[in-house]
Order: structure tokens, then C-alpha cells, then sequence
């Protein structure tokens, strides 16, 4: 409601100076600093005094007199050197909120969010979790304002990381594909953890024995080739891996519509059309001489070069100014391979994939993954997106720089300009959490504020271990405080405290900020954290439910609490105040996009809860005795559940029934 009276407001305020002015300066609306002066705040007339040369206030007072009624607008106040401060009709707007919402239906121009993207070489780790915490979220806010989103989650079968596995299992291992189908079907064996501690060992060997990085080497041109039983050996790790990760994720609620695999890109010759696209719009040329000699780069003048590093994989000194896109042995880069993902994206490519069933997830709902040879059955139509966001860390925005010059270079200007790189900085744990993880630490670093964890050195957490320990620190709590709950239910709550802490943990904290996770400070009940917000809206249902066992149904409110009621009720400021702060849901998603900052929603929902919280504590609901102050307050507890629910859901946060 708040957002679409700011908008109805906006719009009628732009229609008036246009029909008065002849101008069409933006609208900007403003929260006041201060409650006593209003919903709103418009500084239009500012602008305006400099087109009309008059004093802004003078304006101001000519547009709070002449402006005609605005549906939900009670007044327009002229404040200050030249402000008009906007008051909602307080009983109206309490009516609207009291109407059932109409369903969100996704229309629109398709938006496709890429996200969590984890080479299949070994199990997720916390940092993973973060980009897949931050996807999740971006999609889940953009549905909610209605948008028609396609979630992709890339698979880089093709890179070095899935060949330094491979090339594991070849040459250290001694295993052949089919040994290593083997151990993937052995329930006991955790592949993905098998994997991570083998990454782990051949990083160490490529440090002792520098000749032996010419097993990548093989190993990546022949998956990339689709040749012998390294790519098949290939094929067998990265799908064992994918599965695991997508279980991984569906522990936190996250699920994808489709998984672009690397290989399809070259199996269908995406990157073939690519290539010659850039090579006939000269974003790339044949480098004939020098350390680059044999490979085609795309010169550095095309993109920003504040973010320079080396991608993972490449040689210490690889990198230059110049972009190698493809490699003197005739291997395509990252990068390159991502410029062909990015145009197919977009629908610029002028092909598609085929696509066969991945999995269906317990929802019903099934994602699907790109495959290179028809299957001969129907199936849904993916890409052709009108807007891209990727969620990658920061560590990689000069690749990602690359991508968008390579946009702009091929004449896709408008394209590049909705071609949005939603980074994010990396994932560290306290000291503290260490210890707790059985991680052994040096003295300097026991006095670091966080540490940082490396994959390729097996110093990390991983995302499964990591809620494991989450569930059982919040079994610990659950089970102390029910003792009555049968166990399968106080686990099933666990798990629900244990991914509302963890997703709002990730959440909190603005993209650009190195997280220290903490384990203590993620699970408490108190403070700004998931569980806290959890508490609340337990709290609000506690209450429904404690009417309910004294026999007493939940009223009417459209019978009861009338336009006549609520004015009356919302006369008190902290009434109004407390119905204002829960009914911005909307508002502060809709503001949260267009920052950027899904911590804007976490930091709401903080709000929100503590409000609700504060609002418990002040009113003995179940005991007013007033009927209309009750039936008011019972109001407004469904209206703060009911809002505060619909809020974690769209932060991917559960409601327990108890806690």
C-alpha cells in the first residue's frame, strides 16, 4: 500500500507541474527526518526555482493550494525553505491494508539472475553460500514485485578446476571412469568431500612438482575437445558434484529453472559464433608477436582496467593489459566462453540449447540443463532475457568488465547498460569460529579479527558442515525449551532456526563488506539476527493461538472495525507510527532493488520484529478490555504476522510454528 500511494502520488504530482509548468523535472519523495512532518517529503520545487527563478517556497505553497485530491492523501503542508510534506488518510489507508492482496502474477520483460555458479570440482563451501544467499534473495525480491525471472546457475565443466579433479583421479589415483562412477555410487563416500580434500593434495603436488602441471593441461584440452576417458572421466565428476551442490542448496530453499553447462557452449558451437562475431566487429585481434604471440586478445583500451587479477588457473605473469581470450593452444578462456554465454543471454546469439530434465525438486518444480543434441520432446524456452544480473564476487569485476566491453564493443550498447554485475565481497570466519570448527590457527592469526579460508589449501568450510554444526547449536536451544516436542519435530525446527540464521547472517551485511561468520552471534535469539526476527513472528502467532484456546474466535474485522474505528484507534501516533513501519514491506523491496542492497530488506526486518516486539510488550491484548482497542489490536497482530511471514519469505527465512 505504501508503495503504491508514493507512486499514485508521484504520478499525480508530475501531471500537475506538466499541466502548470510546462516541465517534467523527476519526482523525488523523501522520508521525513522526523515523524510529526509526515509520510513523505516531495524537495521538487527546489528544482523548480531554478527553471522559474522564483523562491522554492513560493512555489510550494502555489502546489500544495492548487494540487488536485490525491486518492490516500489527507494533506500537503509546506514545510521549511521550500518542502511539501505529505499526510496519508490514516483510516483509509489502514482500510486498504485490511482488503486481501491481490496475487502477484510475473509479467513483464524476462529478468535473468545468474547465480551461485560452483565449479563442480568438490564440495560448496561458506563462501558459496553467501552468492547463492544473495541470488536467492535478488530473485525472490524481484518476483515479489511481480517481475518474470529465469534463475540460471552456470556449470563450468570445462575449466581447470574440474580438470585438476580429473586429472587427479587419472594420474595420482591411477582411476578410470569407471572407478570413479564407483565411488559416486557408494553411499558411504561423500564425492564432493572426497573431492575437496583431492583438490587439495594435486594443488600441492602442481606447488612441489611444477611439471606436473602438465596434467591440467591435458586434461583440460581434452574435456574440451569431449575426447578419451578424461572428458568422460570429466562428465562423471562434474554431475556427481552438481547433484550434491543442488542438495546442498535446497537445504537453504534454494532451487534453479536451469543450468547452463560450459561444454554446450563449445559442443554447439556457441563460441564458434561468438568468435567470428568479434572477430569481424575487430573487438579482438591475433596477437603476432611477444609473450601473447598466437592468441587472439581483446585490447585493454575496450575496458575498465582498475580491476585487474589473473583468473584461477592462470600463471603467475599470464596476465597483461590485453585480455587473452583465446589461448595460443587454441583453448578459449574464461572470459571468452562467458562473452558467448552473455550474448545467448540476451538472445543475440541467434541459437539456442537443447534442454533435457535435470531434476524435479520436492516443490514440483524441475530444473532443467542444457544438453547438445535434440532430445525430440517439447520443452520450455530459456534466455532471450531483457535484463542480466550476475552474482559473482568482487574478486571477479574485471572479468566482468571484460564481458561488457565485448557487449559494447559488438554494438550492443543497450544491452550493456542492463548488463548488471552484482558482486559481492568474501566471506571470512572469526577466530572463534575456527576454534569451534577444530581449524588450528597461529597465534597471529588467533588475533586477526577474521581469517580467511582458501579452497585450494583445503583451509575452508564447507556449506554442509557448517549447518550441520547450525542445527545442532540450535537443537541445543530447541530441545531444552520443549522437551514435551516429539525429536523429529525439535529437528525439524532446528533446521528452520538453522537456515533463518544463516540466510539472514548473509544478508545483514552490506555486498561490499568481508563477512567474519560467527556461529555464536548468527544463532542468538537476541539482537540483529535471523532468529530474533523468527521469534517475533512466533510470538504474534502465539497469540492467535492463545485466543483460540480460550474459545474465542478471531473477529470480524471488516464488520467490527470500521472507517469510523480505525480513525479513531490510529489517532494515537505510536498506533500509527507501529502500522506504518509494518505495512513498507513493498516500499523497501522496491527500494532495495534499486540499490542494489538486499541488507536493506534484512535491516526492515529487523525493524519490523523489534516493533512488533516492543508493541507486544506495551498491550495485554488477550486482556483488553475495550472491545474496539481489542478487536484493533487483534488487527494489527494478524496484520504484523501475516506481513513479517510474507517478509522472511521473500529473504528465504522459515516461520516455526514454535521456538
Amino acid at each position: 500500500m505504501f508503495l503504491s500511494l508514493e507512486k499514485r502520488l508521484r504520478e499525480a504530482v508530475a501531471a500537475h507541474i506538466r499541466q502548470t509548468y510546462q516541465l517534467d523535472p523527476p519526482i523525488v519523495v523523501e522520508s521525513p527526518k522526523q515523524a510529526q512532518f509526515g509520510e513523505l517529503a516531495l524537495p521538487v520545487c527546489f528544482t523548480l526555482a531554478k527553471e522559474l527563478k522564483r523562491p522554492p517556497r513560493k512555489i510550494a505553497e502555489e502546489v500544495a493550494a492548487a494540487m488536485p485530491p490525491v486518492d490516500g492523501v489527507a494533506a500537503l503542508e509546506v514545510a521549511g525553505a521550500g518542502y511539501i510534506n505529505v499526510r496519508f488518510d490514516r483510516a483509509a489507508y489502514a482500510a486498504s491494508l485490511r482488503k486481501p492482496k491481490d496475487s502477484v502474477t510475473a509479467a513483464g520483460e524476462k529478468i535473468i539472475v545468474e547465480h551461485t555458479n560452483i565449479n563442480p570440482n568438490k564440495a560448496a563451501h561458506i563462501g558459496h553460500l553467501r552468492n547463492a544467499v544473495l541470488g536467492d534473495t535478488l530473485v525472490r525480491m524481484l518476483r515479489a514485485l511481480g517481475k518474470q525471472v529465469e534463475v540460471q546457475n552456470y556449470i563450468d565443466n570445462t575449466g581447470v578446476q574440474v580438470a585438476d579433479v580429473v586429472a587427479a583421479f587419472h594420474f595420482v589415483e591411477q582411476k578410470s571412469p569407471a572407478e570413479v562412477q564407483a565411488i559416486v555410487d557408494d553411499p558411504s563416500v561423500r564425492f564432493d568431500y572426497l573431492c575437496w580434500d583431492l583438490y587439495a593434495r594435486v594443488s600441492a603436488r602442481y606447488a612441489a612438482e611444477p611439471e606436473t602441471k602438465q596434467w591440467r593441461a591435458s586434461t583440460l584440452k581434452a574435456i574440451e575437445e569431449d575426447h578419451g576417458e578424461l572428458a568422460e572421466m570429466g562428465r562423471v565428476v562434474a554431475s556427481a558434484i552438481v547433484n550434491r551442490h543442488l542438495d546442498t542448496m535446497l537445504r537453504l530453499g534454494i532451487e534453479y529453472d536451469v543450468l547452463p553447462y560450459e561444454s554446450e557452449i563449445l559442443h554447439l558451437k556457441f563460441w564458434a559464433a561468438c568468435f567470428e562475431l568479434l572477430k569481424q566487429r575487430g573487438a579482438i585481434h591475433l596477437e603476432q608477436q611477444g609473450k601473447l604471440k598466437g592468441c587472439w586478445v581483446m585490447p585493454a583500451s575496450l575496458f575498465d582496467e582498475d580491476h585487474k587479477e589473473a583468473e584461477e588457473g592462470e600463471e603467475e605473469g599470464e596476465f597483461e593489459q590485453d585480455k587473452v581470450i583465446v589461448r595460443s593452444d587454441g583453448t578459449v578462456t574464461y572470459v571468452g566462453k562467458d562473452i558467448a554465454y552473455t550474448l545467448w543471454k540476451f538472445g543475440l546469439l541467434g541459437r539456442d540449447f537443447y534442454y533435457e530434465p535435470f531434476r524435479d525438486y520436492p516443490s514440483g518444480h524441475r530444473v532443467w540443463r542444457s544438453v547438445s543434441v535434440d532430445p525430440g520432446a517439447p520443452t520450455p524456452s530459456f534466455g532471450d532475457g531483457a535484463g542480466v544480473f550476475n552474482v559473482i564476487d568482487v574478486r571477479q569485476s574485471y572479468l566482468q568488465d571484460v564481458v561488457k566491453a565485448g557487449l559494447q564493443a559488438l554494438g550492443y550498447q543497450n544491452e550493456a547498460q542492463r548488463f548488471v554485475h552484482f558482486s559481492y565481497e568474501m566471506v571470512a570466519l572469526t577466530p572463534r569460529c575456527c576454534a569451534e570448527l577444530g581449524i588450528e590457527l597461529s597465534d597471529e592469526d588467533k588475533r586477526r579479527p577474521f581469517v580467511e579460508v582458501s579452497g585450494r589449501k583445503g583451509l575452508g568450510v564447507k556449506a554442509d558442515d557448517l549447518l550441520d554444526m547450525l542445527v545442532r547449536g540450535a537443537l541445543s536451544e530447541v530441545s531444552s525449551r520443549h522437551t514435551a516436542l516429539p525429536a523429529e519435530k525439535q529437528e525439524e525446527i532446528a533446521r528452520q532456526i538453522a537456515v533463518g540464521a544463516l540466510r539472514y547472517f548473509m544478508l545483514r551485511f552490506t555486498r561490499t563488506t568481508v563477512i567474519a561468520f560467527d556461529f555464536q552471534e548468527a544463532l542468538s535469539f537476541e539482537g540483529e539476527t535471523g532468529p530474533y526476527v523468527q521469534y517475533a513472528a512466533t510470538r504474534a502467532r502465539n497469540i492467535l493461538r492463545k485466543l483460540s484456546e480460550r474459545g474465542e474466535e478471531i473477529p470480524d474485522f471488516a464488520a467490527e472495525l470500521t472507517d469510523a474505528a480505525l480513525a479513531r484507534q490510529l489517532e494515537s501516533e505510536d498506533f500509527w507510527q507501529l502500522l506504518l513501519s509494518a505495512s513498507r514491506m513493498e516500499w523497501t523491496i522496491d527500494r532495495a532493488i534499486a540499490a542494489g542492497e538486499p541488507a536493506q530488506l534484512a535491516r526492515y526486518a529487523f525493524q519490523v520484529a523489534q516493533t512488533f516486539n516492543n508493541f507486544y510488550h506495551q498491550h495485554h491484548i488477550l486482556n483488553e478490555t475495550d472491545r474496539e482497542r481489542k478487536v484493533f489490536l487483534l488487527w494489527m497482530t494478524q496484520f504484523f504476522l501475516h506481513e513479517l511471514v510474507t517478509l522472511m519469505d521473500v529473504m528465504g527465512l522459515p516461520a516455526p510454528e514454535v521456538m
